[in-house]
């Protein structure tokens, strides 16, 4: 049986046909890391898990030349884009909640103030990308490890370290994504 990478590779140099056997072997696992994001927004939220994986899916497959190294690089791909299109989506939602048409509600009248799902990813996507600006591995080995549920095998793969400068790099990354959320 062929694997991931082989079809990958296969895929890049040209071979149509690579691209068709390739799609039932990574459609469960891209449905899997749909349902680790899923799991982290909103009751009710109005994407599913199956229009994430095929919104992303898209993404990755409708350019021309695909530069998938192998496995962990395309699953980490597919875990950024994933997040990308919630992200999105969560701008698209925020904006409506700012204007719609309705009326300013005065502050006098609330009694509690929480923040939503989608403004907490929205908030972890500021962060991270503030991360990037300065040390762009660390960023992507969290956004890996949180929003693609690789793991240090995998992301070490992808990024082409060892295991121990993963854990490494996961440990201080998360410290300071603590500190810069608040806790």
């Amino acid at each position: 049986m062929t694997s991931v990478t082989q079809l990958l590779q296969r895929w890049r140099a040209g071979d149509p046909g690579a691209l068709e056997r390739l799609t039932p072997m990574i459609y469960p696992e891209l449905r899997r890391l749909a349902q680790i994001h899923m799991r982290k927004e909103r009751d009710g939220h109005t994407i599913q898990p199956t229009a994430l994986v095929h919104e992303a899916y898209l993404r990755m497959v409708g350019g021309a030349n695909p530069e998938f190294q192998n496995r962990s690089h395309f699953f980490a791909i597919a875990a950024n884009l994933m997040r990308q299109i919630l992200v999105d989506h969560a701008r698209e939602q925020r904006a409506q909640k700012r204007g719609s048409g309705q009326k300013p509600l005065d502050l006098d009248d609330c009694q509690t103030f929480s923040l939503d799902q989608s403004d907490n990813l929205l908030y972890l996507h500021e962060a991270l990308e503030k991360l990037a600006t300065f040390d762009e591995r660390k960023a992507k080995a969290l956004e890996m490890r949180f929003f693609g549920g690789l793991t240090s095998q995998e992301i070490g793969e992808a990024l082409g370290i060892s295991i121990p400068t993963v854990t490494r790099e996961m440990r201080l990354a998360t410290a300071w994504l603590r500190k810069e959320m608040g806790g």
